[in-house]
């Protein structure tokens, strides 16, 4: 039996797909989408394929590990496994919860400061009373997760409605309006092969890329899974292919209304960021819109509830193993959370919704991640393949190793793509931690300091 200090598996295959998709969905879709346009035009339903290929693949090797190491923390356990316990593996996963203590943060903050954008829709605001706004929907959000783990369960799936609704509403919007595949048509005339491989395509796709992460939140919540070895590759692929279709049916239905040379021309003057608020107002009156812009905030708090939950474990999941601070490992004394790890991010979050813009925040945290979780994870792969087989695998990805070397080479493009600013932010943040991980393994006599 479970005992009561420790996470239990309550989460089912629809649960645990609802988490993944609110976590994914959020308000990632509605501010990238005029960005992406922005940035390539035309040529801005590519973008959004490019994400979902990606995201596929990558979702093939997050399956096969979290299937194998069903654990709290995800990416943690998978590094520390695939690089070796009392070896490099001690010193990457550390590395991976340091660079989460600040790019989780930034994801919640993405959607918080999203959320206030949408918002001066229906109320004026200014920079700062938007500021204020984010800022308060951060604490909301830490207010909803204080409790047991069946009651979130719950929650998640009451969001999950939200977000279907919205995105349904939006999809068939445009399907009414007469015009719905005309973004098609125009696919083959935008088409440029120059701008296919230029840096402002690898920009736009680190916008859309953004929208989809969360496919592995189910990784996060190994320990509450059940059944992980089937639930957890199934809600992956679930997620990943279901957003992926929403997704562009919802830039085909925005773009069958508003033309993309209007949408790029309001990205140009840095103006209009609601542009699914004005799709809804074309379509049917200012008081329809306000609705669906209600419709949207929800959808955020979804994202920004699913995100919080699933990173909370990761610091916890560490402290637990001692290979991070040990505070981290505490849990709520009745309702049985990690309640420090959470609290810790969420303060985090609140000061990074104050202090950044959206744009930077989407490159910022894919710039965070990319080196030492996605492109390491799917390196780690191969090395637990070398070392232990397959016979004892849940879940094989098909093709091996052919979407693990797409997958390095598409992750190593996105970090080219996120400019230089980021790529200086992640090396500070990275040696930092390998600093702060060299002191506490030299205190510790561990890796590499030990006699092993």
């Amino acid at each position: 039996m479970a005992s009561a200090t420790s996470l239990q598996r309550r989460l089912g295959l629809f649960q645990a797909t609802v988490l993944n998709m609110i976590d994914m969905v959020g308000i990632g879709p509605f501010v990238s989408l005029p960005i992406v346009i922005g940035l390539v035009g035309g040529m801005y339903l590519y973008a959004w394929i490019a994400g979902a290929l990606l995201s596929l693949l990558d979702a093939m090797i997050w399956s096969e590990l979290g299937a194998a190491y069903p654990l709290a923390g995800g990416s943690y356990n998978f590094l520390r496994e695939a690089y070796g316990k009392h070896g490099t593996g001690r010193m990457m996963s550390f590395l991976y919860v340091w660079q989460t203590i600040i790019q989780a943060p930034l994801v919640a903050a993405s959607a918080a400061i999203g959320f206030a954008q949408y918002f001066v829709y229906i109320v004026p605001l200014d920079l700062w009373q938007q500021k204020i706004v984010s800022g308060a929907v951060i604490l909301f959000i830490t207010f909803l997760l204080y409790r047991k783990i069946d009651s979130i369960g719950r929650i998640g799936i009451l969001l999950w409605v939200g977000v279907i609704a919205t995105l349904g509403w939006i999809i068939i919007g445009g399907i009414s309006h007469g015009n719905f595949l005309q973004p098609l048509h125009e696919l083959p005339g935008s088409f440029n092969a120059v701008t296919l491989v230029s840096f402002v395509f690898g920009q736009s796709c680190v916008k859309t890329i953004y929208s989809y992460l969360g496919y592995y939140n189910v990784c996060h919540l190994g320990s509450e899974i059940k059944e992980p070895g089937k639930n957890i590759p199934r809600s992956m692929f679930i997620s990943v292919i279901g957003i992926a279709v929403l997704y562009l049916a919802m830039n085909m239905s925005v773009g069958s209304v508003i033309p993309w040379q209007e949408i790029k021309s309001w990205q140009v003057n840095d103006k209009n960021h609601f542009v699914v608020s004005v799709f809804i107002e074309r379509l049917y009156g200012h008081t329809a819109a306000v609705v669906a812009t209600v419709m949207i905030l929800w959808v955020a708090l979804a994202s920004l509830f699913a995100v919080m939950l699933g990173y909370s474990r990761v610091p916890y999941a560490a402290a637990l193993d001692g290979a991070f601070f040990k505070i981290f490992a505490k849990l709520h004394p009745t309702k049985n959370f990690p309640y420090v790890s959470l609290l810790v991010l969420a303060a985090f979050a609140f000061v990074f919704s104050l202090l950044f813009r959206m744009g930077d925040i989407i490159s910022g945290i894919l710039g965070m991640r990319i080196l030492v979780q996605f492109i390491g994870q799917a390196a780690g792969v191969m090395l637990l393949r070398k070392r232990n087989g397959i016979k004892n695998l849940p879940y094989k990805m098909p093709l091996y190793p052919l979407p693990v070397v797409l997958v390095i080479a598409m992750w190593g493009w996105v970090f080219y793509a996120t400019g230089p600013d980021i790529i200086k932010g992640f090396l500070a943040v990275f040696v930092s931690g390998f600093i702060v991980y060299l002191v506490q393994a030299n205190l510790k006599k561990e890796w590499p300091f030990n006699d092993r």
